[in-house]
C-alpha cells in the first residue's frame, strides 16, 4: 500500500495553495469554450440562471481533475523545474487534504450539473474528469507518446457540455468543436514538451520529443497545424458559421502553421514556447470569433 506523503512542517498552507491545485488558467479556458458551447446551441440568449449553474459545476468538475492531477503527479512534479514549487509536491497541501478537497470540488458539480442543469451533462462532465484524472494522468500519461493524443479528447469536451447544457442532448456541431480542441491539442502541448524535453527526459517520462527526438517532434507539430487548418474549416463548410467565422479561423490558423514552420525550418530560442503561448491565444480568440459570427448572422431576429 502506497504510504501518503507527509505534510511539510515548516510550509505555511494558504488559500492560493488550494487555488494553484486548480489550475485556474488551464480551467479558465476550459470554461471559456464550455460558455461558447451553451451560446451557440441557442438561436438567441439561453436561460442566464441555467447558464451560470452549467459553468459553474464545468468549472467545478474541471478543477476537481486538475487537483487530482497533482496528487497523481506529485513525485514527478518535485523532480521537474517547471513543477517542483506545486502545493502538494512541495508538502504545502498533503495528499489526503488534496484529494478531500477534490472530492467537494467534484460533488459540489456534479450536484449542480445533475439537479440544476441535466443528467447528461452531469455524467459527460464526470467522465471527463476520469478520463483527464485516471485515464490520461494515471496510465496514458506514463505509458505511450501518444499520451497527449488520446488523452486530449477529455480536454476537448467542454463545448459539447456547454451544448447538452443547453440542448439536453448531442449534436453533430458541437462533436465539431470538439474535433477542434482535439485537434489543436498535441501541437500546443508538444511546442511546451520542446521546451521542457530534459525535464520530461529526467522522470522517464515518454512524451514526443523524448521518445522520438525534437525534429520528429517539430514535423508533427508542422502536420497537426495543417490538419487543425482543414477541421477549422468544417463549421463553415457544413453551414454551421458564417464569413466573419471563415475570415478569422484562416488569419489564425495561417499564423499558428507560421509558427510551427518557425519552429521545424528556422528554429530559434524561444520558438517553442513563443508557439504555446500563440496557440493558447488561437484557441481563445477562435471560440471568441465563433461567437461573433453566431450573434451577428442571428442578429436580424432580434431586429424582427
Amino acid at each position: 500500500m502506497a504510504i501518503a506523503k507527509p505534510l511539510n512542517r515548516h510550509a505555511i498552507t494558504s488559500w492560493r495553495d488550494y487555488l494553484e491545485l486548480t489550475k485556474p488558467k488551464v480551467v479558465a479556458l476550459l470554461v471559456l469554450t464550455a460558455w461558447v458551447g451553451m451560446m451557440l446551441a441557442a438561436p438567441g440568449l439561453p436561460d442566464l440562471a441555467m447558464m451560470l449553474l452549467a459553468t459553474l459545476g464545468i468549472g467545478l468538475l474541471s478543477a476537481a481533475a486538475a487537483t487530482l492531477n497533482h496528487v497523481v503527479d506529485q513525485k514527478i512534479d518535485a523532480k521537474m523545474a517547471r513543477t517542483h514549487s506545486r502545493p502538494v509536491a512541495k508538502g504545502r497541501i498533503s495528499s489526503s487534504q488534496a484529494i478531500a478537497f477534490a472530492l467537494v470540488l467534484a460533488s459540489s458539480g456534479f450536484a449542480m450539473l445533475y439537479l440544476g442543469v441535466n443528467a447528461l451533462t452531469a455524467w459527460l462532465t464526470l467522465l471527463s474528469l476520469f478520463g483527464y484524472a485516471v485515464v490520461y494522468t494515471m496510465f496514458l500519461k506514463r505509458a505511450t507518446p501518444q499520451n497527449i493524443v488520446i488523452g486530449g479528447l477529455a480536454g476537448a469536451m467542454p463545448p459539447l457540455l456547454g451544448w447538452t447544457a443547453v440542448t439536453g442532448e448531442l449534436h453533430g456541431y458541437a462533436l465539431l468543436l470538439v474535433m477542434i480542441i482535439f485537434t489543436w491539442t498535441p501541437p500546443h502541448f508538444w511546442a511546451l514538451a520542446i521546451h521542457r524535453r530534459d525535464d520530461y527526459a529526467k522522470v522517464n517520462m515518454p512524451m514526443l520529443p523524448v521518445t522520438h527526438g525534437i525534429e520528429f517532434t517539430k514535423s508533427a507539430i508542422l502536420l497537426y497545424t495543417i490538419m487543425l487548418f482543414i477541421v477549422c474549416l468544417l463549421p463553415y463548410v457544413v453551414g454551421m458559421t458564417g464569413l466573419i467565422y471563415l475570415v478569422g479561423a484562416c488569419l489564425l490558423n495561417l499564423r499558428f502553421m507560421q509558427h510551427a514552420w518557425r519552429l521545424k525550418f528556422a528554429d530559434t530560442a524561444g520558438q517553442a514556447m513563443a508557439m504555446f503561448r500563440f496557440s493558447i491565444v488561437h484557441l481563445m480568440v477562435l471560440f471568441l470569433v465563433l461567437l461573433l459570427d453566431h450573434y451577428l448572422k442571428i442578429a436580424p431576429i432580434y431586429g424582427q
